[in-house]
């Protein structure tokens, strides 16, 4: 439904003005139902809408639209610390904990000793301090104030940005008082009171699809899941826990490549896969030739997420192995000093 500003002609009529007739300027509902633009680092266009119970609060930049006066028409009015806001023609106005519907009345109220039944219309341009929570693989994950309207990019950036051992994907949950999230992928979650969308770690990193530095809105939950790991133990040349990424595995032959190939007394023969089996106290070994299978003798063998890949040397003792579910842990944490590569 299409809101109405009234607006009274006028034309001169000797020396003095007469009035023609009201008439009414439509006002679109986007427009009434408040849009907030934002503005990414390659200038694409991001909105956002307030839901209308939003209550205003100190720092919130409001503009105004009322229809023949430009001492108010299309500025901008920031509220104050107090909670107030001071408005030409109607001076000092208490505008917190209003909601913007709230404060046109209170605004329309006060138009009236000027204007014959003012229609005002108020729209957020500037949020105040809101919180958002940043949660998962970032460098200072908890709950952020962010002062105005910030785009996923930024919030990420005052997380101090992204670990080693992030995920392939950042998660976004928003409740649904401020619509969907807008990325094609989103979704409503089962008790339909948030918007769920996820966005590829590649496109951040390469900034390479500016449509994706959607909007933040408060209260909107950024999540940044852990990178499942493949782990290389023993005689390589590089050991350590590699990013699966996009993967859902990588062959013996694909991690072997990565740590950079088998030590000088490498015992590739007796190479191990440990795996971590539901139900069992204990992972499962299962024997890896990789001797043979560098020789083409022998089909190469998947490595799943969280799966260690123990390569003895001709040294090695059977303890040694064993020593392996202490460094590791048998939920495929990370060891102390162990090194993680994407």
């Amino acid at each position: 439904m299409n809101r109405y500003i009234p607006v009274l002609l006028r034309a001169p009529f000797g020396t003095a003005c007469v009035i023609f007739a009201a008439t009414v300027l439509p006002v679109s509902v986007a427009y009434a139902q408040h849009q907030v633009g934002a503005t990414d680092s390659k200038s694409t266009k991001v909105t956002t809408f307030v839901p209308a119970n939003y209550t205003l609060g100190p720092d919130d930049q409001i503009a105004m639209l009322v229809a023949d006066t430009d001492e108010l028409n299309g500025r901008a009015f920031r509220i104050d610390r107090t909670g107030d806001v001071t408005l030409p023609l109607i001076g000092r106005t208490h505008a917190a904990g209003l909601t913007t519907e709230q404060l046109e009345q209170e605004i329309d109220n006060r138009l009236k000793r000027f204007l014959v039944d003012p229609k005002s219309v108020v729209t957020v341009t500037d949020f105040r301090s809101q919180p958002i929570s940043i949660l998962g693989a970032v460098n200072t994950p908890g709950v952020h104030q962010v002062q105005g309207q910030k785009t996923l990019y930024e919030a990420l950036s005052l997380a101090g940005g992204l670990r080693e051992d992030a995920g392939p994907t950042v998660n976004i949950m928003r409740n649904l008082q401020w619509g969907p999230v807008p990325l094609p992928n989103a979704n409503n979650d089962p008790s339909g009171k948030f918007s769920i969308a996820s966005v590829p770690v590649k496109d951040i990193l390469q900034a390479s699809k500016p449509a994706s530095n959607i909007a933040i809105c408060p209260e909107d939950v950024i999540s940044v899941p852990k990178a499942d790991v493949v782990y290389v133990i023993g005689s390589v040349h590089k050991p350590g826990a590699f990013s699966l990424g996009e993967n859902a595995s990588y062959s013996a032959l694909q991690i072997l490549s990565l740590a950079e190939g088998l030590g000088q007394a490498a015992s590739a023969h007796k190479a191990k896969i440990m795996r971590v089996v539901p139900g069992r106290s204990t992972r499962l070994e299962i024997a890896v030739d990789l001797k043979a299978i560098l020789a083409g003798k022998s089909a190469d063998v998947e490595l799943r997420a969280n799966d260690i890949l123990f390569v003895p040397d001709s040294f090695a003792k059977s303890a040694a192995l064993r020593s392996l579910e202490t460094a590791i842990g048998m939920g495929g944490q990370i060891g102390a000093g162990l090194a993680i590569y994407k």
